[in-house]
């Protein structure tokens, strides 16, 4: 944007075609700016045009250019009905001089035109009827390309180029619009640095296609002969301290001309100071509304890098401490030489590819102390180098170990921002303008320390977020068990769901515990609320159910003494749970309710799903309730759905609809575990409006076949021992398992021995269980359970604990209503 004045005087005539042109400078003038679609409707309007055709911009767009402008022959496929009737032709050049208004489409146009526009805008001195006529000098350029921009027209107020200083008072009548090649003139380089400056906001791209196809067409130029003419230069405005000055000439020059005098606060006399900086905060208001949509982390950098290119900036490189991606809390305090910064984001309007392998994203670093970087990094403040010098890009490019980078950034103007929050910095922006754009000046380095500053809030934002959703996912993930797709005779699958994405840590959980004799205890639990507070309750009750179902006990036992402890923990500890034992062997299931909505189950041999009648009970934790247990017979392949109320309540609805919806959903044939589960979810949570978390455990009850069980009944007399020892022999190589006789029948040796010794008057029981792997159970009736010693070499016991420890896959000890039961497993040989 161009800071000159605007000239008083008017633009000299040369000395013939020998002579030198005027400097650039001398066609100084006001311009009007205006962008017609294919369609041949108004796409941009700007403020020059609003004054000079006293139109505004928001009536001006969409409306169709011959309605506005005076562009006679530009739009030859629109322009085929009579002249509008506000505009008449007007040539007023003087002999030899004429204007190119039969370019036709393809070829650029200029025109002068005399031209009647709405009252209130300051032009010569309007007529009966309240309108005014104004001289318009115009240029239009035919635009190809990609775009939806048809045709760019420039336009000026010629009266404003009549100063009657040169003595004949007749300069206006003799000026002309033209066109010239750049180099047709000297400045034309500047010339060309300047001319995107006039043309609406867009990207660099569109615009660097619609300058080239000007500079092919020519400049646009005032004509004074057929030898004297001088390159136009758009003029902006004035600067604030001759403002006054301005105004007063301006209302000298109405009153001698008997126009109205201008109002204060008209646009006219707006300086190129204050346009600019309305525009800037135009520009941060736009950014505000593109960043921050969302709280993650890396879309809110994505956002911040495209938001400034190709408006303020044609290079943006963002640059974040390491604690900020990977959305974790930092030291406070300066960061130092050693701070990695790693590089998440750059968007450039360059050729595509020409920064990937110079400068990657992904990329991390440390800044050293003598560069622009670090000096941001460190003051928290702009730092702006109007051009970076070969010396300066050397420096820079030393960072980079076998790259080359100083082609990329010598010469071009930069500009490096912090992004800072609660007085800490995030990162920093480094912002490169192309050479031939206008360098960074004070004024943008205000406007992008206030960028700088409303990202760094939204960053910091979402690192903060991004930190919290770790932390409760770590919490959630450590609170919810990681459950086996299988266990002793069943299948297992469970989904979590949380109930909104802002907090994803709730207090629904499932878990299953392996329980003596082949049996499964399987729990879904519901703590009311939602949060921190929900999941650390939900934590300590899970930790008390694990430990209660080691014990193996009752179901409704196991209820009562959780309510009892919730009672204990405090009066806000409420919850609803599920208990239920599966035992394979039996094909029974054993549940208790507190409070919980009631499982589904599946019938493998006709598909037909039932809400199972459990006494309800009342919630864990409100205490003093009775609560009761109920046995199930199932068969092998039948289906149990327990979930949490999350998945079948929603508001407005009766839970009845949910549950039937359950039934249904649960029934449907699936191909796995994981897609009856995925059924389910779909069916139930797609009806919208759900807000609560969600559990699901899905158990296929395989149930293991009798000939895969076989039980013996020793008496208490150490010979039996041998016997043990025998029929474990026999009884695997029936089964195929002869590999794992040997260490077999020394474990059961180790423990039926300890059985016989500590017995006290029933006969010791043996069990072995062919599933997934090889189960042996030993009880008897004494209370008190084994615990692993540490034996010397001159003890004579305490060994045989440390032998089962040493062969088994898995062993354990746990109480039984008549004593104790101590088990181990071994692995199953490949088949």
């Amino acid at each position: 944007m161009d800071r000159g004045t605007e000239r008083d005087t008017p633009p000299s005539r040369g000395a013939g075609s020998g002579a030198a042109p005027e400097p650039a400078d001398t066609g100084r003038i006001p311009l009007a700016v205006v962008v017609v679609d294919r369609a041949g409707l108004v796409s941009h309007w700007s403020s020059g045009a609003r004054r000079l055709f006293g139109v505004g911009k928001d009536e001006a767009i969409g409306r169709h250019a011959i309605d506005l402008l005076p562009v006679s022959g530009a739009l030859p496929d629109i322009d085929d009905g009579p002249p509008h009737e506000e505009y008449a032709p007007y040539d007023g050049l003087g002999p030899g001089l004429g204007t190119s208004l039969d370019g036709g489409l393809g070829y650029p146009s200029a025109g002068r035109a005399r031209l009647t526009v709405p009252s209130g805008t300051e032009v010569p001195p309007a007529d009966a009827c309240g309108r005014h006529r104004v001289d318009v000098l115009w240029w239009a350029y035919p635009l190809v390309g990609p775009g939806s921009e048809r045709l760019l027209v420039l336009a000026a107020d010629a009266e404003a180029l009549h100063r009657p200083d040169t003595g004949d008072g007749t300069l206006v009548e003799r000026i002309a619009p033209g066109f010239a090649l750049h180099t047709d003139f000297p400045g034309a380089e500047d010339l060309a640095r300047r001319l995107p400056e006039i043309l609406p906001s867009m990207s660099v791209g569109d615009s660097a296609r619609i300058v080239s196809q000007v500079l092919e067409l020519g400049y646009p130029i005032l004509e004074f002969s057929q030898n004297d003419r001088v390159p136009v230069t758009p003029d902006w405005g004035v600067a604030r301290r001759v403002e006054r000055r301005v105004r007063r000439e301006r209302a000298a020059r109405a009153a001698a001309s008997g126009r109205p005098l201008p109002k204060e606060g008209d646009d006219e006399g707006e300086d190129l100071e204050y346009a600019a900086v309305r525009e800037r905060l135009e520009f941060l208001n736009e950014v505000s509304g593109k960043i921050g949509t969302s709280l993650d982390l890396a879309r809110t950098i994505g956002e911040v890098s495209r938001a400034v290119v190709p408006r303020f900036t044609d290079v943006a490189g963002t640059y974040l401490r390491e604690q900020v991606v990977a959305g974790e809390g930092f030291p406070d305090g300066v960061p130092d030489t050693r701070t990695m910064w790693h590089r998440v984001a750059l968007e450039h309007t360059d050729e595509p590819g020409r920064w990937d392998d110079v400068v990657p994203v992904g990329e991390a670093m440390p800044f050293p102390a003598h560069t622009p970087f670090f000096q941001c990094m460190t003051s928290g403040e702009p730092v702006l180098v109007p051009r970076i010098s070969e010396q300066l890009g050397h420096a820079i490019a030393s960072q980079f170990d076998k790259r080359d980078i100083r082609p990329l950034i010598t010469g071009r103007s930069m500009l490096v921002v912090p992004l800072k929050a609660r007085h800490v910095v995030l990162g920093f922006m480094i912002l490169l303008r192309h050479p031939e754009r206008a360098e960074f000046n004070d004024m943008d380095r205000v406007t992008g320390a206030e960028l700088a500053a409303r990202a760094g809030l939204v960053l910091d934002n979402a690192r903060m977020y991004t930190h919290q959703e770790n932390v409760a996912e770590t919490l959630q993930d450590s609170m919810l068990p990681h459950i086996p797709p299988r266990m002793a005779g069943c299948d297992i699958a469970t989904r979590y769901l949380p109930g909104t994405l802002l907090g994803r840590i709730g207090g629904d959980w499932f878990d299953s515990v392996k329980l003596p004799g082949a049996r499964t205890a399987l729990v879904v639990g519901d703590v009311m609320g939602h949060g921190l507070n929900s999941a650390a309750m939900m934590g300590q009750l899970r930790t008390a159910v694990q430990t209660m179902a080691a014990l193996d006990l009752p179901p409704a036992q196991l209820l009562r003494n959780l309510d009892d402890l919730a009672q204990r923990l405090g009066e806000t500890y409420l919850a609803t749970c599920l208990y239920a034992v599966y035992d394979p062997i039996a094909g029974e299931l054993h549940l208790a309710n507190a409070g919980h909505i009631p499982p589904v189950l599946v019938r493998a041999v006709d598909g037909r799903s039932e809400l199972l009648d459990l006494p309800t009970g009342a919630p864990i934790g409100v205490g003093g309730v009775p609560f009761e247990s109920v046995r199930v017979r199932v068969a092998p392949g039948d289906r149990l759905v327990m979930c949490t109320d999350g998945l079948v309540e929603m508001r407005g609805e009766d839970i009845g609809v949910g549950l039937a919806t359950l039934c249904e959903s649960a029934a449907h044939p699936a191909a796995s575990m994981d897609d009856a589960c995925d059924t389910i979810i779909r069916a139930l949570n797609t009806r919208g409006g759900r807000k609560d978390d969600v559990a699901l455990l899905l158990t296929r009850l395989n149930g293991i076949e009798p000939d895969d069980v076989a039980e013996w009944t020793f008496p208490l007399d150490p010979a039996q021992v041998g016997r043990a020892r025998a029929v474990v022999r026999e009884q695997l190589h029936d089964w195929g398992l002869a590999l794992l006789a040997g260490p077999a029948e020394l474990m059961v040796s180790e423990v039926v021995t300890n059985a016989v010794r500590h017995s006290h008057g029933r006969p010791v029981t043996m069990r072995l269980v062919r599933g997934d792997t090889l189960l042996c159970e030993v009880d008897d009736d004494d209370h008190e359970l084994p615990t692993l010693l540490s034996a010397g070499p001159d003890d004579e016991a305490g060994r045989g604990l440390r032998v089962v420890s040493t062969l088994a896959r898995e062993w354990g000890t746990s109480r039984t209503a008549a004593g104790k039961s101590v088990w181990f497993e071994l692995t199953l040989p490949r088949r």
